[in-house]
């Protein structure tokens, strides 16, 4: 059945060829169960050399569940994790952080914005002292945010010297790491272990894949137990290679980074295409995947009239999203509809 290419969310795309063929491959015959086959030491070995650093790496289903047990593995559960405002464990988890981590609360910042600032960390951080305030434990940040802007490398070694300085660890939830990576044109080790971030939940579901995310300890040490808790949580698969192979795929290929590189060149077409028109206003710069269109609500109306579908819940624009497969041509009609209803 053949269906109309939407961008409400990269969720909606398909499986890329990169890692379709390696998990057609990891189907051949039968291999150990439980991640002791030879495509899950194959994925852990392509992180390790992706990310130049001899790290500690773990494979569960999705993102949930990947922030949840990684912020879980850094705290105990009178601890607390200072986040923004936008961030996804705050708005879209479902109190999953705070359950596997048997009550860790979560300190959203006071800010307008979705970037975490070393002063809102600071202010958090140090506004108690006293027992019955939360102790603040780790900080975690989302690159890109959940409004499409990207932290600057120097930014986020900000973030981390004043983590380093008030004894907190940094998480980063990369559910689009790739696409962060291709418009910064930084190495993932550069954006992460070399600017002190502790832990990245590396999103594969939105890169290209059916299901999977990876989980990278930079420091062995911290990654203690956290087998267990995957398994705890429902989060180990018995047929572990279906998880980890499309993993070789994306990352020997280097379709990670080309599928990372095309949803945004497809957000960047998107905004060329209306950002002079009148009525319409980009709310939050275009640097991924993303792009935050606010118009009036007749315009909105017309576009679903049109049979586009988008979703309205941060600051009420319309959110668009283009996934690895994003056709181009498609995305000049939305630009044609957008331009139309706004006439």
């Amino acid at each position: 059945m053949s269906v109309r290419q939407q961008f409400a969310s990269d969720n909606y795309a398909g499986i890329c060829p990169e890692a379709w063929q390696a998990m057609q491959q990891a189907n051949a015959g039968s291999l150990p169960a439980y991640g002791e086959d030879e495509w899950t030491v194959r994925a852990a070995d392509a992180f390790r050399t992706l990310f130049d650093t001899d790290c500690e790496v773990f494979f569960v289903f999705n993102g949930t569940a990947a922030n949840s047990l990684a912020l879980a593995s850094l705290c105990q559960s009178y601890n607390s994790v200072i986040c923004s405002p936008f961030a996804h464990v705050e708005t879209d988890e479902c109190g999953a952080p705070e359950f596997f981590s048997n009550g860790s609360k979560l300190l959203a910042a006071r800010t307008d914005s979705a970037k975490l600032r070393p002063q809102d960390v600071r202010t958090l951080a140090t506004c108690r002292t006293d027992i019955h305030y939360p102790k603040p434990r780790a900080v975690t940040i989302t690159q890109p945010t959940e409004t499409g802007e990207l932290y600057t490398l120097e930014e986020i070694r900000a973030l981390s010297a004043t983590c380093r300085e008030l004894g907190l660890r940094l998480h980063m939830d990369g559910s689009r790491f790739a696409n962060a990576c291709a418009a910064l044109g930084c190495s993932p080790a550069d954006m992460t272990w070399k600017a002190g971030v502790d832990v990245l939940c590396f999103g594969g579901t939105k890169n290209g894949m059916a299901v999977g995310e990876a989980i990278l300890f930079f420091d062995r040490a911290m990654a203690e137990g956290f087998d267990y808790r995957c398994k705890q949580a429902g989060q180990l698969a018995s047929k572990m290679r279906f998880l980890s192979a499309p993993w070789v795929g994306l990352l020997e290929s280097g379709a990670w980074l080309r599928n990372g590189a095309h949803g945004n060149a497809c957000a960047t077409r998107l905004a060329d295409a209306i950002k002079d028109v009148p009525g319409l206003e980009l709310m939050f710069p275009v640097q991924a995947n993303a792009l935050f269109l606010r118009a009036s609500e007749k315009v909105f109306t017309a576009l679903r009239e049109r049979g586009w579908r988008f979703y309205t819940f941060i600051g009420g624009g319309a959110r668009f999203m283009f996934a690895w497969d994003a056709d181009p041509a498609r995305v000049d009609e939305l630009a044609a509809d957008i331009v139309a209803c706004s006439a």
